[in-house]
């Protein structure tokens, strides 16, 4: 069937290259009795594709059943999927049979399927193994020919590396994935979905036309939707039923957009490194991991500086002109075959003044010499200090390059940039 009257027949809007690959995807799969995992945000329209799936296939006169896998309490699920016996446990007054006996010859959308218990998941791959289950509280074996499409918002593959998804269940169900995209990714269907929308709200609740204005339409196409196509449907329905027919504004609809605050990863910055599908909180967990890790690593290597004290050598330099950058300090290089002996230190400026055989003296400015400092006659214990000196010293060594210094000192790049903020080094 082409693309434009599967679009028509289940009432897909939307132009967008990924929408339409999605699309293409599942009218390829749906004669085969393959299982299928489609993969989307919350409000993308999983739900309209396992529907698409089921009608083009040969199952489409056998029942279809859409199951909502994280609203099932993990007590009842076997029982609703499966079915039980009477007596099975307290309340079972009388047999059942689970969606897998009834839906014989269908098709079952099981969605969120994540969110379903170990149990159920060793029940669920024996069925897509060899078609077998057994009712709660039954010993009789009993078979089912079911086609099983599952939709997730998980990232089902991290959830089996944290323990709580099977692997090869996931395997099993992913024999092709289709990855519906969300609202963000398709913005240029963003009008034509308002005007659908609109359009039935007006026929369903008698309410007049409703038009948006251009910089109307530029303002719905750039917000983010969280809620996906879902939050863009109610917010056309409150449109369509709390204003007057006609054009509406961009100040009109601004109301009925609410304040998208900033997600965890935006505020923590890059986040390549956790995966994604993670939630907010597991994001958290993991900086709070992280954070503790650079910690202890910065601890070890002060308390390492404070039991092997590294003796600073005395730096010699021809002229000021050999101090280029003060930004990006470079170490002096010594006089040639000229000995040094010191004429002052700790003067006005707090500088140390070197004199050569010829008498030509030297006298450095007190934020150079600070990180090549001769030490004190009585070495601070301040755990404080011994760090900004090191932090100083590595950077004055990889010449204000904070990459090399924070793999000199044994830390983080962003536990250096804090250190560099807290202790003003910038």
């Amino acid at each position: 069937m082409e693309l434009i009257q599967v679009k028509q027949r289940f009432g897909i809007v939307g132009n967008s290259s990924m929408l339409n690959n999605a699309l293409e995807t599942a009218i390829r799969v749906a004669p085969t009795d393959m299982n299928v995992l489609i993969l989307g945000d919350s409000g993308v329209g999983k739900e309209s594709f396992s529907k698409v799936i089921h009608q083009l296939s040969g199952r489409k006169h056998a029942p279809f059943i859409a199951v909502n896998c994280g609203a099932i309490p993990e007590g009842t699920i076997d029982s609703e999927l499966f079915g039980h016996e009477k007596g099975a446990f307290t309340g079972a007054t009388d047999k059942r049979k689970g969606y897998f006996e009834t839906v014989n010859g269908g098709t079952i959308f099981l969605d969120e399927v994540g969110e379903l218990p170990p149990g159920t998941q060793a029940r669920l791959l024996r069925i897509l193994e060899n078609g077998e289950f057994i009712k709660v509280g039954s010993s009789v074996v009993q078979k089912t020919d079911v086609r099983v499409v599952c939709a997730t918002n998980r990232d089902l593959l991290e959830r089996s590396r944290q323990g709580k998804f099977r692997e090869d269940l996931y395997y099993r169900l992913a024999t092709v994935p289709i990855r519906v995209p969300k609202l963000a990714e398709r913005r240029e269907d963003i009008p034509l979905l308002f005007r659908k929308f609109s359009s039935d709200f007006t026929e369903t609740h008698r309410s007049g036309h409703i038009e948006l204005t251009a910089e109307a339409q530029q303002m719905i196409s750039q917000y983010a939707w969280p809620g996906n196509v879902r939050q863009l449907k109610n917010v056309t329905e409150q449109i369509c039923v709390l204003e007057d027919a006609g054009t509406l504004s961009a100040e009109t609809v601004a109301k009925y957009l609410p304040p998208v605050e900033p997600s965890l990863p935006v505020l923590l910055g890059k986040t390549e490194n956790y995966g994604e599908g993670l939630s907010e909180r597991d994001i958290f967990y993991k900086v709070l991991i992280d954070l503790k890790r650079d910690v202890t690593d910065l601890k070890k290597l002060v308390f390492g500086m404070l039991e092997n004290p590294v003796t600073p050598q005395p730096v010699v330099m021809k002229s000021p002109s050999s101090i280029q950058n003060p930004g990006h300090i470079q170490l002096p290089t010594t006089v040639e075959h000229q000995p040094v002996k010191p004429i002052s230190a700790g003067g006005a400026g707090g500088g140390v003044i070197l004199q050569t055989q010829d008498e030509n003296s030297v006298e450095l400015e007190h934020e150079y010499v600070e990180a090549v400092s001769f030490p004190a006659a009585e070495d601070s214990l301040s755990l404080e200090e011994k760090e900004l000196e090191m932090i100083r010293r590595a950077l004055a060594k990889s010449k204000g390059r904070r990459k090399k210094a924070a793999e000199s000192l044994g830390i983080s790049e962003r536990t250096l940039y804090r250190k560099i903020k807290q202790y003003e080094l910038e």
